[in-house]
């Protein structure tokens, strides 16, 4: 087989195994330096990447992460809630920290996260209290139930003047009805709604485009094109720990669809696993850790520990779980696993790995619905630790041997090629390996 480093496909996709948060920035950043196109497929601006270049550390959640080649085109698919202020807000960050500003294209079928989304999102946060979802109260959830409910502005429907103000009056009447009796709170105004469709009208007109007539051509000219997943596996609204899953699908499947090409042409997809386990907010997490043990991992975690990128919380952290990632690998039809954050384990004497769960006293290594997750507890198998730091090796054939084990013995529970190997924050900090 060739070097993964030389291995080039038409369109490849990366994704997330587990619940989100497993390093998938730092891996299409990486992987951008080799391509044409890179296509955020679905998500908003409720979860973000964090990528550590030569320009600096930074946080993304609508760009794409290959923003940081000038030879790439980002593109916002048409899969994608579109926060048109966050969006220009972001460019705006990364060009203030020096970095060139990028080509962006923005589908004309994206849709439109208003402000009205956050309102309710926060609004419904706040009434479910103590049930909460755990929401990062970007008007998500509200934008997709909108999306399905066929009453969401695409980006399209900004260049239609007599259609924008019919919509809006509507849509206020609609949606005051919550406000003011499930909310009790401040009512819209049409006029307002309309002089705000107005500005983001402005804002986007230069970056729309028909991307999916876009993506056929770069096909046809043999461009490469890479696909950005947001999230898990285990965040997938139907395959994942429902109802504790984000409003979009994660997986890579979604990407022909939240992209628009055709789905034979995603011929690589890379699934990024980290060498442990975490997640943001709410839902199940069988290896998950706590205490003194927990708050170690946490900090050590990551480049500056394991804080969510959009909200700051802690994330909940565990030891690495074969039941989910190999569920997660399996879902998202994986060709290669990239391994992230190996470096970070370097501190432990023994390293625990989940290899199965205990439920009613059975054990399986099968993954389970919630109601049967929820009475899960882990199965553990130790392995030893290696007791050193391995950033900087670029080789796989000089980690220490402890280490190699580790992975392999990952590589041998969750039945999915290890091929990619990040040993550090950097870009550059990583291993291609041979299978």
């Amino acid at each position: 087989m060739m070097d993964a480093q030389e291995v080039v496909f038409m369109v490849k996709a990366v994704v997330g195994a587990n619940w989100g948060d497993e390093g998938k920035g730092k891996i299409t950043d990486m992987l951008a330096e080799h391509a044409d196109i890179v296509v955020r497929f679905q998500g908003g601006a409720n979860a973000g990447h964090t990528i550590k270049n030569h320009y600096g550390k930074f946080s993304l959640h609508t760009l794409p992460s290959g923003v940081f080649y000038d030879h790439t085109t980002s593109i916002i698919g048409n899969g994608v809630a579109l926060d048109i202020h966050r969006l220009f807000q972001e460019i705006q960050s990364i060009t203030d920290q020096g970095v060139p500003k990028p080509h962006i294209l923005v589908s004309d079928r994206a849709q439109i996260v208003m402000p009205y989304h956050v309102l309710l999102d926060q609004y419904e946060e706040e009434r479910l209290g103590s049930k909460s979802f755990g929401s990062t109260k970007s008007g998500i959830a509200p934008f997709f139930s909108d999306k399905y409910a066929k009453i969401g502005f695409q980006v399209s429907d900004l260049f239609d003047e007599e259609l924008l103000v019919e919509k809006t009056a509507r849509i206020c009447e609609t949606k005051n009805v919550l406000l003011e009796h499930l909310y009790h709170k401040p009512l819209l105004k049409a006029e307002e709604l309309l002089a705000q469709l107005h500005e983001y009208r402005q804002m986007v007109e230069p970056y729309v485009t028909d991307v999916s007539e876009y993506l056929h051509e770069a096909l046809q000219a043999g461009k490469t094109v890479l696909l950005e997943g947001q999230l898990g596996t285990l965040r997938d609204p139907d395959h994942g720990i429902y109802p504790m899953v984000t409003s979009s699908p994660t997986l890579a499947g979604y990407g022909a669809i939240g992209a628009g090409v055709p789905p034979y042409e995603i011929r690589q997809i890379i699934t990024v696993c980290k060498a442990y386990s975490s997640q943001v907010g709410a839902g199940e997490f069988v290896s998950e850790i706590f205490g003194d043990e927990a708050q170690e991992l946490r900090n050590r975690g990551g480049d500056g520990g394991e804080y969510g990128a959009t909200t700051g919380r802690p994330r909940r952290v565990g030891w690495f779980d074969c039941v989910a990632s190999k569920y997660g690998c399996r879902l998202q039809g994986t060709t290669d696993v990239a391994f992230t954050v190996l470096d970070v384990l370097g501190y432990l004497d023994e390293i625990p790995v989940c290899i199965g769960y205990e439920i009613d006293g059975e054990v399986t290594t099968k993954f389970p619905t919630t109601a049967k997750l929820k009475k899960a507890k882990p199965v553990y198998k130790t392995l030893p630790g290696w007791k050193c730091d391995i950033t900087g090796i670029t080789e796989y054939e000089k980690l220490p041997e402890n280490c190699k084990k580790y992975i392999e013995f990952i590589e041998s529970q969750i039945e999915y090629p290890i091929t990619f190997i990040s040993n550090g924050p950097s870009r550059t900090d990583i291993i291609y390996r041979n299978k």
